[in-house]
């Protein structure tokens, strides 16, 4: 496989917020080998701040490797290495919860793939058309999933614990969505800090219309001048025309996929199957 370099137009910002007196919100750049990460430390529990730091610290010791299939199965290597860090953590501290979201994104040879746990969200913006890559984990996300509550119902709901998360179970569950990613696609990874206060359509405003860094910081002022009620983390990454055109197979041996797949740790090139309730998951090996 020819592997093809991609130029990116890269911007980035995190904030504490207005209310919140510290920021416990990471975030990873690694344009070089093609991640790009953001990970919110659990607010109200204690140490929130430094289990988001281990998943930038433990994506950021991935060097440059072979291939798109090799980048993957290290990524998740190294957020389940970051999971055994932050229960050893919380074992330190009198088995104290603590925990991060991980949203991370990788691109490489003309195809994407979103790995995520939490509420931390990737969005693609292609064509002029915004979509939620991920899908939140979280009590709401699910009640809706099941048709007990609409959005419309849980639009302005005050609580919404996260279902899944990294350093608070043995056996962690990422969720992997691959496919396609062409020039001039827009990637926005994001803390809830911001999807509190700005709506989708105005994230694809911003972001298609400026470039990244500038994107970045209009949206982060937007938020805080609605409150700033939390922690805001935004990365953007748009992708350029390539450096060649010399073809390139799907670069994880796959056929694009829309749907999540099953990735398992000892398994990482694993065939999208469609798994329950439209949710697949990515468990350690025990």
């Amino acid at each position: 496989m020819t592997h093809v370099p991609t130029l990116f137009d890269v911007g980035s910002v995190t904030h504490a917020g207005r209310v919140r007196e510290r920021n416990e919100d990471s975030f990873l750049v690694r344009t070089d080998v093609g991640l790009w990460a953001v990970a919110d430390g659990m607010g109200g529990h204690e140490a929130g701040d430094l289990a988001s730091r281990i998943v930038v610290q433990s994506l950021d010791a991935i060097g440059t490797l072979e291939s798109a299939a090799d980048l993957l199965a290290e990524c998740e290597v190294r957020l389940f290495s970051a999971n055994q860090q932050i229960l050893a953590l919380s074992q330190e501290r009198q088995g104290a919860t603590v925990g991060t979201t991980a949203a991370v994104l990788l691109v490489r040879d003309g195809y994407y793939a979103c790995v995520w746990a939490g509420d931390s969200r990737v969005y693609l913006i292609s064509r002029g058309i915004i979509n939620q890559v991920s899908h939140d984990h979280s009590e709401l996300e699910e009640l809706i999933a099941e048709g007990a509550l609409s959005r419309e119902d849980v639009k302005d709901w005050p609580n919404n614990a996260i279902t899944r998360a990294v350093g608070v179970a043995d056996d962690p569950e990422f969720e992997v969505v691959t496919g396609p990613a062409a020039p001039e696609d827009i990637f926005v990874i994001c803390s809830d800090g911001l999807t509190k206060h700005v709506q989708d359509e105005e994230i694809l405003q911003h972001a298609a219309t400026r470039r990244a860094q500038a994107a970045c910081d209009d949206m982060l002022a937007l938020a805080l001048d609605r409150g700033g009620l939390d922690n805001v983390t935004i990365v953007i990454v748009r992708l350029l025309a390539p450096q060649s055109r010399e073809p390139t197979r799907t670069p994880l041996d796959w056929k694009p996929q829309s749907c999540p797949r099953t990735i398992r740790s000892d398994r990482p090139t694993e065939a999208c199957r469609p798994a329950p309730a439209s949710t697949a998951s990515t468990r350690s090996k025990r």
